[in-house]
């Protein structure tokens, strides 16, 4: 299955709580940190759970930073 990629920079502090978030929403997406110092994170994003990904990010969004790179 071929996956879309997202790469953001978040609030560093909330990493674990968005890695969390994506694992309770099973299928949608996986959350990889790629440079925790600056908050860098990608998401895998199953193919057909895009538009319920991005309602997830746009929630978050909502409470901290959540910035598309």
């Amino acid at each position: 299955m071929d996956m879309a990629y997202k790469e953001y920079r978040v609030d560093k502090t909330k990493i674990g709580f968005i890695k969390f978030i994506f694992e309770a929403h099973e299928g949608v997406a996986v959350a990889t940190t790629l440079d925790a110092k600056t908050g860098h994170i990608r998401l895998a994003i199953a193919p057909d759970r895009i538009e319920t990904a991005m309602l997830v990010v746009e929630d978050l969004k909502k409470d901290f930073m959540f910035d598309e790179i």
